[in-house]
């Protein structure tokens, strides 16, 4: 779609996933309004414009992005605003070295003044310091890309440890994000096999979504197919067609109705699978009912065990999708999630994290879509799967590359681990200086009667920055 705008002639199915998240196309009709960048699947459509240029949905999530990215403030570098007042502490250790040797020490006083005074500026060089963090923050980023993580900028990989609520989009994120194959229910008198076989040969002339499951099912367990002899599409209700010389239609209840057949029999099956969160289509030959196939959305294979390790480490998991309700809190239910909010809309989802954040939580939001957009780039961390569109990765701090939520809770491990070695970095080039500044200015020399040399305190110097570097490579081993 070129604009935002309504139908005026026409009737397709449109495929509204970019800003709702659900990958079944919605149908749209004479009346209903269409969204500019949502695809027209099949059909053909008049629309009359309504929204252009900066006024379209599509901008307006684009503007969210930025004005969220401009609201996070700037990671302040401990190491760096310290660096800022140790040399200035330096350069004064190293005059006042001068001074008092050129004006109380032995004979030649500015000789050995001048030699103690470069001491303590070469012994004192912050090449340590500057490393503790930026060594850490480079092995981190290395050992991250090995275990399928991005990290866009060291502030996401610091923080990764504080989250303490993890917003979660359903399709694509805990889902993958296309239809299945769910099961079959048969009618009396039919098998499995028989409704899957004629479903899947009407639906062989179909570019629906769900319809490309059933055959790729029937497929999968090598059915073999018959041609259809003739094919319509209704959008919205199914298809029919003739099949081996009998009358097929498989679609909704409205379809059911159009070619009167009873399918009360089989209609707690089809509000069973419903709840669930399928898609149920009937399906019908010369007017008799064959039996039901339901289509969903399933879960990723790592999904369950991902949700669990971060509810064991204490993270409070929020589900919000563009899914109606009913299919969110059964997705919900079968994840154990407590908290969720279905059919929201891409500022819905900002919102949701912003107010988290006023209640003093640290917030990492997970999805994959252009809706999951603004709140990727508002969320302390915001996580976008490797398999999903390229706005929600350039919103997002993390890219998970295989879409693999169980890396999330390694991002944590790494960020934890990451800190700490910062942390042993900055207290070993500390306590360097803290012990190599008084020896290179010689508050030694009335008892040793020995100087540091120049050349000696470059050499330890050196070995302050490999011992740093040695530490910090250490992080390549985190499992």
């Amino acid at each position: 779609m070129p604009v935002d705008g309504v139908v005026t002639e026409g009737e397709s199915a449109v495929d509204e996933s970019m800003l709702t998240g659900e990958p079944i196309p919605v149908t749209k009709r004479v009346g209903d309004k269409v969204i500019g960048a949502t695809i027209n699947t099949s059909g053909s459509l008049v629309i009359r414009s309504e929204k252009v240029g900066a006024q379209t949905m599509l901008a307006q999530i684009v503007q969210m992005v930025a004005l969220a990215q401009r609201s996070r403030a700037p990671m302040q570098r401990l190491a760096d605003v310290v660096a800022g007042y140790f040399v200035v502490i330096v350069v004064g250790i190293a005059l006042l070295t001068l001074l008092g040797w050129g004006l109380f020490g032995p004979a030649p006083s500015w000789v050995f003044g001048f030699v103690n005074g470069v001491a303590v500026l070469i012994i004192a060089c912050p090449c340590a310091l500057g490393l503790a963090t930026q060594m850490s923050i480079m092995a981190a980023t290395g050992r991250a890309a090995t275990q399928g993580m991005l990290f866009r900028d060291a502030a996401a990989i610091e923080g990764m440890r504080k989250v303490d609520t993890l917003i979660v989009d359903k399709t694509g994120t805990l889902t993958e994000g296309k239809p299945a194959y769910d099961r079959v229910v048969a009618a009396s008198g039919f098998t499995v096999k028989q409704v899957l076989q004629i479903a899947a040969s009407i639906d062989q002339g179909s570019e629906h979504p769900l319809a490309q499951a059933i055959v790729a099912e029937a497929r999968r367990r090598g059915v073999a197919l018959d041609k259809p002899d003739s094919f319509e599409s209704s959008s919205g209700i199914g298809v029919r067609g003739v099949v081996a010389g009998r009358h097929i239609a498989l679609g909704n209840t409205v379809l059911m109705n159009e070619e009167k057949v009873d399918w009360r029999s089989l209609s707690g099956d089809a509000e069973q699978l419903r709840e669930e969160g399928a898609s149920v289509m009937y399906l019908a030959a010369d007017r008799i009912l064959v039996g039901l196939i339901a289509v969903s959305d399933p879960l990723k294979a790592n999904t369950l065990e991902a949700i669990q390790t971060l509810r064991e480490e204490g993270i409070n998991v929020v589900m919000a999708t563009g899914d109606g309700v009913t299919t969110a809190k059964s997705v919900a239910a079968k994840l154990c999630i407590t908290e969720v909010y279905g059919e929201v809309k891409p500022q819905d989802k900002l919102a949701l994290v912003e107010r988290f954040q006023q209640q003093g939580k640290v917030v990492a939001m997970a999805g994959d879509g252009i809706n999951d957009a603004p709140a990727l780039a508002r969320a302390d961390v915001g996580i976008a799967m490797g398999t999903g569109t390229d706005v929600a990765i350039n919103s997002a701090h993390l890219t998970l590359i295989k879409g693999d939520l169980r890396t999330i809770a390694r991002a944590r491990k790494l960020s934890f681990d990451t800190v700490r070695n910062m942390h042993q970095n900055l207290g070993f080039a500390f306590i360097y200086n803290a012990l190599g500044i008084p020896l290179a200015a010689g508050l030694l020399y009335p008892f040793t009667g020995h100087l540091l040399s120049p050349m000696i305190a470059a050499l330890a110097m050196s070995l302050s920055s490999v011992s740093v570097i040695s530490n910090a490579l250490r992080l390549r081993g985190t499992k």
